[in-house]
């Protein structure tokens, strides 16, 4: 797979994951620095310089106002509003098998260091859009993190990882089911089982959190719209589907649309 990495110069997680990849994986990985923070670099992917890549990677922070430790990878865009970079109600394509090897590496990378940095998806969420497919790997959450040069350093490895991915996709794409994932927090506890399982045959694109719902048919149609892979099964983190009747619009939406769903505590993992 051809794919690139994006970093701000204003962002100091990113510049230290490029600082790492410059050092140990030039040149063969392509990496160019944005003058904007990423989740604002609107229609970046118009660029020149980015033309015959066909996946970006967006190398970040990660932010949050509890601060700690993490280190997480999830899909841009915005189902609602779009508070921090992006459109309302618009999404950016993304692969689940991309997802899915890069979450595995990475959480495989912090063990071998033995890194005290927990590995977690996170939702769709914020900017920028783009039309080409991508995700974001951050480093996070406050500066005490961004500044840490060894764990910026399993994020440089992890990215490298992917001039593998496709040896690993022949082997694997013909058994995966390719799911979109609905309900639960932002940090996607259920889901991160199902995606790190060895056993588990299922890989994750877009995940619409609970805060997020009500769920419309809308949002089910763009998250199969701007997943690379096509569609084969929804995965309903159940409980985190809100009250009764919320959950039976969900699957009244799902039926309507003529799919399958599977709640995730059904899932072997």
């Amino acid at each position: 797979m051809n794919f690139i990495v994006l970093y701000s110069k204003k962002d100091i997680a990113g510049i230290n994951i490029a600082e790492e990849l410059k050092k140990h994986y030039l040149p063969q990985i392509p990496i160019i620095e944005l003058q904007k923070d990423s989740i604002v670099s609107e229609n970046i992917d118009k660029d020149d310089r980015l033309k015959n890549f066909d996946f970006i990677i967006f190398a970040t922070r990660h932010k949050s106002e509890k601060g700690g430790k993490t280190l997480s990878i999830h899909a841009p865009g915005n189902w609602r509003n779009a508070d921090f970079g992006g459109k309302a109600g618009k999404i950016c394509p993304t692969s689940a098998l991309v997802i899915k090897y890069l979450f595995q590496k990475l959480k495989e990378n912090a063990e071998k260091e033995k890194s005290d940095y927990p590995v977690t998806l996170e939702c769709t969420h914020h900017g920028p859009l783009i039309e080409k497919p991508c995700c974001f790997i951050e480093l996070g959450s406050s500066e005490e993190q961004w500044q840490d040069k060894k764990t910026a350093a399993i994020i440089a490895k992890t990215i490298s990882d992917l001039q593998d991915f496709e040896n690993w996709k022949d082997k694997n794409k013909k058994q995966m089911k390719i799911a979109i994932g609905i309900g639960g927090p932002h940090y996607c506890p259920n889901f991160n089982k199902i995606q790190l399982s060895q056993t588990s045959d299922i890989a994750i694109s877009h995940i619409i959190p609970e805060y997020c719902l009500p769920l419309n048919e809308s949002m089910l149609k763009e998250a199969i719209e701007k997943t690379k892979e096509p569609t084969n099964i929804f995965l309903l983190d159940w409980k985190g589907c809100g009250k009764s009747e919320e959950r039976q619009k969900v699957i009244e939406i799902i039926n309507k649309l003529d799919l399958k769903y599977e709640r995730t505590e059904k899932i072997k993992k």
